[in-house]
């Protein structure tokens, strides 16, 4: 009975069947609290058409987007969420709707909304949300807004679905164009990373080539160079290719290591070896010394050779040792053995003497020749050695005796050599000298009478038959070949086709041959007939002659003139002459004076040494440029070295500095022969030196940019994670963006940019919150001050009744101090009423009205973005209002609704029904205003 009674009793809405209930549901009024309440009810019915009609009704697009979760097949569902955000149906505000959106992940719904959205963010926000590109290529080929066609072929990546949007994107030019740039660049990004990639790949077999070559003089400056080549690329190398890398480069160093460590130990050596040739080189020369001394005594005596004995005994010591760290080189033991030679000559000859020193001078005592002669020829002294006072008497002695025998016969030893030398003149066919000693030699041995005359004698008669048949002998050959010459003559005087050089070559060849002939076979015929022929080409010569010796006079007069000018240029040479220019123009002299040739006998000498004392000047000026610009040099080296050690200049700076002083090497001219390549490799050490620096700087800078982008990232990451759930959350933020300003900048790359865009909508959305949160606090105080507003309200309705009402306390109405943003409000809501005499005219009405209806309209604009129809033109007088007040200073959105919240509370006297006409409204407003979205 009580379920019956029920069911009859029982509103329509609650009744079993679905149909009766969905009629009744139609028949609720969601601005009715009650029947709102049953609308909400109905909203957890067990009929899926029912829960959408309560949702439908009740405006609910959260609770239709939480059913369509449930229900994605549903297309009422579908069609009635997609209504609701697209601002077809129902009055939610574009903010919250964008909310929403932003939070869905539904392609169906997202790709509805994008194409038929209200408003073109809403359509951005649902098309940020889709990810499929086949959703982004439909968006970009059929969506009736420009630019979100726009936005969703930006987003497509792929090059395939690229393709796609190239074939089926018609109708607009700018998409078309998009996507044939994005695909150019993806070749082109292709391509350049198989660039890259290629060029590391051959970086690294040259560097592992390069890493197992051996060490050449280029070795550094090739692996540095590989170095840089591989730093320089852009894109990022694998792990692989990272570790084959890193072990080439090990290698490579290591090759260098043990270079160095040859070359250091190899200089030591080459310094070792040249301290121990430096030593031998004194030992030596202190016992040549001592030789040569002993050579040039007037006399030798035993404390010399004993002084001698010793300071071979030393250096043969000092030798050994020496020998035993480094061997001698091939001149300086050459030198040893030819010492030690004459040392063991004087000492054996200084032996022998002491042996017949005793002997000898008994010998001479007794004047004993024969004995003495025997003795000395045992001795053997050196030629070269003074001998000692006794051998020198015992010679003395010897050749006095031989003066006196010298004088009492002629020398036949001096015969005997004459002889000797008619033989050998005999031999050699010297004619005419052989024939001169034959002439001095018969008369002196026709003078000896003594038997030891006779040998020469008979000698003397057989050469002179040797000299008479050479007589006859010239004769015999002379004869032909003077005719052979007359006839050579004749012929040659008679070619008339012959070159004038030719002929005077010949000529002079011919009259050669005749002189070197001398008077053997000689006779009149052929001499006069010889010279005729000679006469008659010497005529034939004088015109080719003369003109030899006018070109001998031109050659000379250029080579006068070509020292003149030398002079010139060394008496007054520059003091920044080329060495280099001085090179070439004494070059090309030496070429000229060559070529000025010949010139006249007579001048050809002394014109030849003034241009050698000329080349010996310009040889020294050469010099002396040269070793200004070996000192030039050097002081370029000591500037780079001091810029390698110089840590308080910037290495940038420093790097610059050392590129000029390399231009500045390259102006200047070579150094002396020798010190050139020492210089230079001096030079090239130190500038290396410093661009080993630089390279490091730059690896120690990419390694910082990394560990700075890695910050950045890992700051990003954390703002991501952030959410502020209060307004006073602002100062966190500051906080985030001075740690990324102090981050910045960052190195210009395609990660740094990404960053960039990533920060900057995340610092945009975290603005966006902690703004809706300002607006939600700035809600929550309006909210605490309605007890103060229904107290105005309810002294309003008493002074406009007549009747006199008391100045309004906030302080004893609120439990916490009256915001200072409402105080001035307060108390002009105060004056106001205490000023306003009852009743208001119809003006004073109307004015008040349209105060308030203008707070709504502002209040709505700030809430919902957009006004109903009868409200457009406020919402075009505020739009304006508010331009103008941007132009001055910028206010947030939570300073603008306190200024509004402000007028309001200071708008009054206010009428009850005025006040209810329009409180409704502003409590939606307020409502939506209060939402904060779900982080």
């Amino acid at each position: 009975m009580h379920g019956l009674l029920r069911r009859l009793f029982a509103p329509r809405w609650q009744h079993p069947d679905p149909e009766v209930r969905l009629k009744a549901l139609n028949q609720l009024d969601p601005q009715q609290p009650t029947q709102r309440d049953a609308l909400k009810t109905l909203t957890e019915d067990g009929s899926d058409t029912i829960q959408l009609a309560a949702l439908l009704a009740l405006d609910d697009i959260q609770g239709l987007i939480s059913g369509y979760a449930k229900r994605p097949q549903d297309e009422a569902w579908l069609n009635a969420v997609c209504q609701r955000l697209t601002g077809v149906e129902g009055h939610i505000d574009l903010t919250q709707r964008q909310a929403l959106v932003a939070q869905l992940s539904e392609p169906r719904l997202l790709n509805t909304i994008a194409l038929q959205g209200d408003n073109l963010d809403l359509r951005l926000t649902a098309l940020s949300q889709l990810s499929d590109e086949h959703d982004l290529i439909h968006q970009a080929c059929h969506n009736g807004v420009a630019a979100v066609r726009h936005q969703a072929a930006q987003r497509i990546e792929n090059e395939e679905s690229l393709k796609q949007l190239l074939k089926e994107a018609r109708r607009d030019r700018q998409v078309v164009r998009l996507a044939r740039d994005k695909l150019t660049q993806l070749r082109n990004d292709a391509e350049w990373l198989t660039e890259q990639q290629a060029q590391r790949e051959q970086l690294l077999k040259q560097l592992e080539k390069h890493a197992n070559a051996p060490w050449e003089p280029l070795y550094g400056g090739r692996f540095r160079h590989l170095e840089r080549e591989w730093q320089n690329l852009e894109h990022p190398s694998s792990t692989d290719q990272e570790e084959r890398f890193q072990q080439a480069i090990l290698s490579c160093r290591k090759t260098l290591h043990d270079h160095e460590t040859q070359e250091q130990a190899r200089q030591q050596s080459l310094i070792r070896r040249a301290e121990a040739e430096s030593t031998r080189d004194k030992l030596l020369e202190g016992l040549e010394e001592t030789l040569d001394g002993l050579r040039q005594a007037s006399e030798v005596s035993a404390q010399d050779i004993d002084s001698l004995r010793a300071q071979r005994q030393l250096l043969g010591q000092r030798w050994q040792t020496l020998s035993d760290l480094h061997p001698p080189s091939n001149t300086i033991q050459q030198r040893y053995t030819h010492a030690l030679t004459h040392y063991e000559n004087y000492m054996e000859a200084w032996q022998r003497w002491s042996e017949t020193e005793s002997i000898l001078e008994s010998a001479l005592s007794t004047n004993d020749h024969p004995s003495i002669r025997q003795h000395i020829k045992r001795c053997a002294w050196p030629d070269e050695l003074a001998p000692p006072a006794l051998l020198k008497s015992a010679q003395t002695a010897l050749r006095a005796e031989a003066i006196i025998e010298q004088r009492k016969t002629p020398s036949l030893s001096a015969i005997t050599a004459e002889l000797d030398n008619f033989e050998h003149l005999l031999e050699r066919g010297a004619f005419k000298s052989a024939s001169r000693l034959h002439q001095r030699l018969k008369p002196s041995l026709d003078t000896l009478t003594n038997e030891d005359a006779k040998p020469h004698k008979a000698r003397l008669k057989h050469l002179g038959a040797q000299l008479a048949e050479l007589r006859d002998w010239r004769g015999f050959v002379a004869g032909p070949k003077r005719e052979q010459l007359c006839a050579s003559i004749d012929a040659l005087a008679d070619d008339q086709y012959m070159a004038e050089e030719a002929l005077d070559r010949h000529h002079r060849q011919l009259v050669k041959e005749w002189k070197s002939l001398g008077d053997a076979a000689a006779n009149r015929e052929q001499s006069a007939r010889f010279r005729a022929a000679s006469d008659r080409i010497r005529e034939r010569l004088k015109p080719w002659l003369k003109q030899l010796t006018q070109e001998r006079d031109i050659n000379l007069r250029s080579r006068e003139a070509l020292c003149e000018q030398l002079e010139t240029l060394l008496d007054q040479p520059a003091e920044d002459a080329d060495p280099d220019m001085l090179r070439e123009i004494r070059d090309k002299a030496r070429h000229q004076w060559r070529d000025y040739s010949p010139v006249p006998r007579e001048q050809a000498e002394a014109v030849g040494r003034r241009f050698g004392k000329i080349r010996h000047r310009l040889q020294l000026l050469i010099d002396q440029r040269a070793e200004q610009i070996g000192q030039q040099k050097r002081a370029l080296i000591e500037q780079v070295q001091a810029l390698q050690n110089d840590s308080e200049q910037p290495l940038a700076k420093r790097i610059t500095q050392t590129k000029q002083l390399q231009q500045q090497w390259r102006q200047l001219g070579r150094a002396p022969k020798g010190e050139e390549q020492t210089l230079w490799k001096n030079f090239r050490h130190a500038c290396d030196q410093l661009f080993a620096q630089r390279d490091a700087h730059k690896s120690e800078q990419a390694a910082r940019q990394q560990q700075q982008l890695d910050n950045m990232q890992a700051l990003i990451d954390q703002m991501d994670s952030w959410q502020p759930t209060h307004a006073n959350e602002a100062t966190i933020l500051d906080d985030y963006l001075k740690q990324a300003s102090k981050l910045e900048p960052l190195p210009h790359n395609r990660r740094s940019d990404g960053m960039q865009r990533r920060l900057s909508g995340i610092v945009r959305a975290r603005r966006e919150r902690l703004s809706r949160l300002a607006v939600a606090d700035t809600v929550q105080q309006w909210q605490a001050l309605l007890p103060l507003i229904k107290a105005h309200i309810a002294a309003d309705q008493q002074a406009l009744a007549g009747e006199t009402t008391a100045e309004i306390d906030a302080s004893s109405l609120l439990n916490t101090k009256l915001p200072t943003a409402f105080t001035d409000a307060h108390q002009q809501r105060n004056v106001a009423r205490q000023a306003t005499s009852a009743p208001l005219s119809a003006e004073q009405l109307t004015a008040l009205e349209d105060d308030l209806a203008r707070l709504r309209v502002h209040l709505s604009l700030l809430a919902l973005g957009s006004v109903k129809q009868r409200d457009e033109p406020l919402r075009l007088a505020i739009q304006v209002e508010r331009l103008n007040e941007g132009l001055h200073s910028e206010r947030s959105r939570a300073e603008e609704i306190i200024d509004v919240l402000a007028a309001l509370l200071a708008l009054g006297p206010m009428p009850l029904a005025l006040w209810e006409k329009e409180v409704k409204e502003l409590d939606s407003l307020l409502n939506r205003l209060s939402r904060v979205p779900h982080p």
